[in-house]
């Protein structure tokens, strides 16, 4: 058996999938898009993070990387489970199909979730009761500080923008009396938090389950840096570059560059590399041991950030200030195979490696021995050395048309100007094409690549303009809403994927001949 197979999928995040309350979900959905992938012959479904969402409402920002975002939970399993009536589920309001509005979503689930939460806690003594306690349990690292975070970012006014650090200096400082009694007094709020997590982490578990036993790998994805207001720095303030108030020191970002001549402040806190390796990296070790349960291939977002990253002081408005620092290299991947590698040696990580990557970069990723990633989108600017062309490519290599942070491939055709446009007919080989063709063309390319992963956007396996576009970067209005209808899908679409996951080699049958045989 081949020990690295070509495989292809699609990325798609669950919140936009079809469903009756407003997002898309865990629920019959999720599982029907698992069948669609399985009849298309994809291997592989990717996600954004699956943890809660940040301001704009980014999954990049979120106030935990261990805990799952709440809105994912299925209502419908709660009222299966005695937890919520039809009644409940009928005062949802008419939401939009094909765009997420937040603004109406998030009360009206959250409001589901505390009813079906004091139902579960009215309830007597129940195998569930058992199976919360054992969750609660096995997960308390980080779902006690979550939970409690949670309840006293209420408590403070968090809806208006308060963050820890202006809490109470007993809280925001975790002085342990501070907690005791805050855990006493916001009990049964807490109760409530850990009860979601509890059940998306269910409903997320019998998803999983469902597509591996369906030949389907999950792609997580795992930023690098976490946001400030967040439950990871209030609760390891040791671990990030703070001053004496817990307010960031030092931000992360990008500095300036063709695209912004002010570079990009992300703001979020920056890691003390040298407390991290002191401690032998267990708080990296530990999120990638929860990103494991929740995926089968977890990609890093900003990879070069473990080589070197752009140090911006906290008070500064721009990234022009900032300068390059050491990261810790290898380290944090040799305590993670040391303690989470699989019986072959290896962890199954992607490394996103995008934009200007130095040697020393690329040297860390092929020491590791991780794939990159390549985006025909940017193929296609300049000369036949560009790394983004396929035939640059070696075989450790992740593919994609675009990512959700591009727009879709109909529409980047539309916004190329005309020299590009030929330089992508000859490359191709093909004559004009209206963007539709000109999208599965790009496809095609991708699929027929030496990329050991391909993966397209669901947006450009059903040839969408850029109005189904997921994120505009420096934009964020809009962005994060996008939703499709299963009538816009046809038996067709499956079906061209199919053909070229077997053209060219990506389907599990032609790389397991003896199974095929055997049967």
């Amino acid at each position: 058996m081949n020990s690295a197979p070509r495989q292809s999928g699609i990325l798609l995040h669950p919140t936009s999938l079809p469903g009756p309350h407003g997002s898309g979900d865990l629920g019959t959905a999720a599982f029907h898009f698992v069948d669609w992938l399985v009849a298309g012959g994809q291997s592989l479904w990717q996600l954004l993070p699956l943890t809660g969402l940040g301001p704009g409402n980014s999954p990049y920002s979120s106030p935990s990387a261990f805990a799952g975002n709440e809105l994912l939970i299925d209502l419908v399993q709660l009222q299966d489970a005695g937890w919520l009536t039809p009644a409940d589920l009928a005062e949802a309001p008419a939401f939009p199909e094909q765009r997420i509005d937040y603004a109406a979503v998030r009360p009206f689930r959250m409001d589901q979730l505390r009813r079906a939460a004091a139902r579960f806690f009215a309830s007597g003594k129940t195998p569930e009761h058992k199976a919360f306690a054992a969750f609660c349990a096995a997960s308390r690292t980080w779902l006690d500080d979550y939970a409690l975070f949670m309840a006293l970012d209420i408590a403070h006014g968090g809806e208006n923008g308060t963050i820890w650090q202006e809490w109470p200096a007993k809280l925001a400082h975790r002085q342990p009396e501070a907690l005791r009694a805050a855990e006493r007094a916001h009990a049964d709020e807490i109760n409530f938090w850990k009860f979601s997590q509890w059940c998306f982490y269910t409903q997320w578990a019998r998803l999983k389950t469902y597509a591996n036993a369906h030949r389907v790998e999950i792609v997580g994805d795992l930023p690098i840096f976490v946001a400030d207001h967040s439950a990871d720095v209030w609760a390891n303030p040791g671990l990030f570059d703070l001053d004496k108030s817990g307010r960031p020191r030092v931000v992360a970002g990008v500095p300036p560059d063709y695209f912004s001549e002010t570079g990009q402040r992300w703001g979020n806190p920056l890691y003390l590399w040298s407390a991290h390796a002191a401690e032998h990296y267990l708080w990296w070790v530990d999120r990638m041991r929860q990103m494991m349960i929740l995926c089968d291939i977890v990609r890093i977002d900003h990879f070069r950030g473990f080589e070197s990253y752009w140090e911006i002081p906290g008070s500064a408005e721009t990234a022009i200030d900032g300068l390059w620092q050491p990261g810790p290299g290898a380290a944090v991947f040799t305590a993670m195979r040391r303690e989470l590698a699989d019986e072959h040696g290896q962890l199954k990580i992607i490394a996103e490696d995008l934009g200007i990557i130095t040697p020393p970069v690329k040297k860390l990723r092929e020491d590791i021995g991780l794939p990159g990633m390549r985006i025909l989108h940017f193929a296609f600017g300049d000369d036949a050395r560009n790394p983004y062309l396929p035939h640059n490519y070696d075989a450790n290599t992740v593919v994609y048309t675009g990512t959700h942070d591009n727009d879709t491939t109909c529409g980047w055709w539309e916004s190329l100007e005309q020299s590009e446009k030929d330089r992508v007919h000859t490359y191709l080989g093909v004559g004009s094409q209206n963007s539709e063709e000109l999208c599965w063309y790009l496809i095609r390319l991708a699929f027929s690549s030496v990329a050991r992963y391909c993966v397209i956007p669901m947006q450009d396996a059903l040839a969408l303009d850029s109005t189904h576009r997921m994120n505009q970067p420096g934009v964020g209005v809009g962005s994060w809403e996008w939703r499709y209808r299963w009538d816009q899908v046809e038996a067709w679409h499956s079906e061209r994927l199919f053909d070229l996951t077997c053209l060219y080699g990506r389907d599990y049958e032609s790389q397991h001949p003896d199974e095929a045989d055997a049967s």
